[in-house]
């Protein structure tokens, strides 16, 4: 009994001490002592102090912990006597300014005191130095300063106010002038080398950061490694590493000890389903887990068959289906068994939208494949995620499932970073007669609202092409994209003896009419001027006048590509087709096209690309000349746009019939990812063909053939890419371009 009326007694006293032995009463008074830099009205508003109301010992601690919490005060002494609240106060000095001593860089010391804890014009807390001081270090050791050191110094200006200084050493950098792999690696060191993002130091490699030592570059390269081994079957791999210095230089010797461990191969796959769902509707997948079988196992197989079955579930709409992997192991040998049951009838709360600093949330939302109140699909979401990604107008794209108010609920949470969409891009090409100039402005999300607008311009000698576009992806409530364009194209050619310039508008809307397929409807508007002199062929000179014309058209495209930037694996074909609705001269033209991506190895990305797109005159009419076909470069590489096919004295005139075949192979690992380099080889062939106006014209059937190399380059400057080409076949009339170059940037 007595101890714990000792323990009451404590308490009470502690209680008391807080709160300078206040009894509950009514303020009638308010005495604020020692203040200087912050107002007495600033100090009542901060500790939520109000007069002619009773405060009990409690709500007074509660005033001393919201004016301790404003980090204004050093000492906050507080009194109740007699209706008067007084408050005795011991302000922190004030940093005067804030001196970073020792970096030269003064973009880099801006950024260091944008993440310091102390700043200037805020009050001076001694505890946060050592905080601030280990950051300093931290983002030195990220960019190779891994010893650097630093001091902190403090100039008094008066009793308040201070000026407070951080001295830095960076000392040299930590080079890796070498690294190693150690211990039962089962892969060539080369590969090993490409593999990972940490680069030895050479002296063509003055551009890399990543030849510097950096601990949180280490951590990637073991991720990156251990993801390497366990997609070659190395399941249970062990990766370590570890560093040491070798000369006071600061270089570091990098070791990556490697246990690769034993190599599994699958021995049968299977498929077990809930009574209640039809088990025939997973049949095709028999075929796939055949091929597998016998194959090294890897999760990243594993995870592919995931997604085939989450197809064929959605596919066949069943809902509240849920799945998991059971591996089962013998010696080297796996047998992978897929469970797939009916699971929680789970249901979408709530969707947040975070990060959108600039872009509307409408736009978000529109990508989405779920809302709230739909049955809640991880398949879903991460389609939605990758819709999101395929605007381009992100730099990553994130979600979070939360439990929502109720067990069946699920909140999900859609985290967006935004990045530059801005573009500017400039090119040029070299030939055989001559180059031409490209330049390029867009903006992919403007005002936030996801829409693009462009300007470009294409220059050569005797043409000059350009066009204003404007794109919204989501014009409307169901999600129908729409487009508008003017555009202009003028040929000023008196060699040849003729002049043509060719004005128009246009405006197009596409949907998604079933799965995977999308339709397409459009309106177009031209007026075409061709003029000619003596000089002009007879076929040219049957071609010139003024002519108005406005034309129909309509496309279809099925997509099954896993991403629309850059996929892997899938297909895409399309169909389109320009009809005449009001024409001085009318005519019919269709385009087809396909591209099919594969992944050949686990190095590279196997594309094959076809194109073939027709135009004739309808009844007696021949087509004009600005609506023939031609080949572009990035269809024929190796050639000049429009500069090969039917020629109509020295002027190529395009032909009826066009037609593209290309082969590539990516090697998105032929160089390590830290050079930020794709390369692809390429082999291409094409013609056109095909002159109903005059049958005397030059009409080369022949083949045209090209391969070549080209490569993409991340830059300073921005992207760059090259292609080097080199002609298999061609025409004497052709004209070739051995090299083509782009330069761009983004704002």
């Amino acid at each position: 009994m007595i101890i714990k009326i000792k323990q009451i007694i404590f308490l009470i006293l502690l209680s008391l001490l807080c709160v300078s032995q206040v009894n509950s009463e009514i303020v009638k008074k308010i005495e604020i002592l020692g203040n200087k830099r912050v107002s007495d009205e600033t100090i009542k508003i901060y500790g939520e102090i109000k007069i002619n109301q009773d405060y009990s010992p409690k709500e007074v601690n509660g005033i001393l912990n919201n004016l301790y919490s404003t980090n204004f005060f050093k000492d906050v002494k507080i009194s109740l006597n007699n209706g008067i609240l007084k408050i005795v106060l011991d302000e922190y000095p004030v940093i005067n300014e804030l001196i970073i001593l020792g970096e030269p860089r003064e973009k880099f010391k801006e950024e260091l005191t944008k993440i310091l804890s102390s700043k200037s014009n805020n009050s001076f807390i001694e505890s946060n130095l050592s905080k601030d001081i280990e950051m300093i270090k931290k983002i030195y050791s990220v960019q190779g300063y891994n010893f650097a050191k630093v001091e902190t110094k403090i100039r008094e200006i008066d009793k308040k106010k201070l000026d407070l200084i951080f001295e830095i050493n960076r000392g040299n950098v930590s080079k890796i002038s070498k690294i190693s792999f150690l211990g039962d690696k089962k892969v060539r060191e080369k590969r090993l080398r490409d593999i990972i993002a940490s680069e030895e130091d050479k002296f063509w490699k003055f551009i890399s950061k990543n030849t510097r030592y950096n601990p949180e570059l280490v951590n990637l390269d073991l991720r990156l490694l251990t993801n390497y081994y366990k997609s070659l079957g190395y399941y249970d791999v062990k990766i370590t590493s570890n560093s040491a210095e070798i000369k006071s230089s600061g270089d570091v010797k990098l070791i990556y000890s490697i246990d690769a461990g034993k190599r599994y191969i699958i021995k049968k796959i299977m498929i077990n389903t809930d009574s209640v769902f039809d088990a025939n509707i997973f049949y095709p997948l028999n075929k796939e887990f055949t091929k597998l079988a016998g194959e090294y196992y890897s999760p990243f197989k594993v995870k592919k068959l995931l997604e085939s079955i989450d197809e064929i579930i959605e596919a066949n709409n069943l809902q509240f289906v849920e799945h998991n992997v059971e591996d089962i192991i013998e010696n080297d040998k796996v047998t992978i068994k897929f469970n797939v049951f009916e699971g929680k009838k789970t249901l979408v709360e709530r969707i947040n939208i975070l990060g959108n600093n600039v872009t509307n949330e409408s736009v978000i939302r529109s990508e989405l494949l779920l809302d709230e109140g739909d049955p809640f699909t991880n398949l879903n979401l991460d389609k939605s995620v990758a819709k999101i990604k395929s605007r381009r107008i992100f730099k990553t794209v994130t979600s979070k499932v939360r439990s929502g108010s109720e067990p069946n609920l699920r909140t999900i949470d859609i985290n967006v970073e935004e990045q530059p969409t801005g573009e500017i891009s400039a090119g040029a090409g070299v030939g055989t007669n001559g180059g031409n100039f490209v330049f390029d402005i867009s903006e992919n999300n403007w005002l936030g609202q996801g829409k693009k607008v462009g300007f470009n311009i294409d220059l050569s000698e005797e043409t000059l092409k350009g066009a204003v576009n404007y794109y919204d992806p989501n014009y409307d409530f169901l999600g129908n994209s729409l487009s508008y364009s003017l555009f202009s194209r003028s040929n000023d050619k008196p060699n040849q003896g003729y002049e043509n310039t060719l004005l128009g508008a246009s405006v197009n809307t596409s949907f998604e009419q079933y799965k995977d397929i999308y339709a397409s409807l459009g309106l177009s508007a031209t007026f075409d001027d061709l003029r000619t002199d003596d000089s002009a062929s007879a076929a040219l000179k049957k071609q010139s006048g003024e002519f108005t014309e406005l034309s129909a058209n309509y496309g279809f495209t099925y997509d099954k590509r896993n991403r629309a930037f850059m996929p892997t694996e899938g297909s895409i074909v399309s169909f389109a087709q320009t009809l005449p609705v009001y024409a001085d001269r009318t005519f019919l033209s269709n385009t087809f096209s396909t591209s099919v991506y594969n992944s050949v190895a686990d190095d590279i990305i196997g594309v094959i690309k076809f194109y073939a797109s027709s135009v004739n005159g309808i009844g007696s009419d021949d087509v004009r000349l600005s609506k023939r076909k031609f080949l572009s470069t990035n269809r024929l590489r190796g050639f000049k746009s429009g500069k090969l096919g039917p020629l109509d004295g020295t002027d190529h005139v395009g032909g009826n019939y066009a037609t593209a075949l290309n082969f590539e192979a990516n090697l998105p690992k032929l160089l390590p990812e830290s050079t930020q380099t794709d390369i692809s080889l390429f082999l291409d062939f094409g013609n056109v063909w095909g002159v109903d106006y005059d049958s005397t014209i030059d009409n080369s059937n022949k083949i045209r053939s090209s391969a070549g190399i080209a490569a993409s380059w991340m830059s300073p400057l921005g992207p760059m890419t090259f292609i080097l080409s080199q002609n298999i076949s061609k025409a004497s009339t052709d004209e070739t371009e051995a090299f083509n170059f782009n330069l761009g940037t983004t704002f």
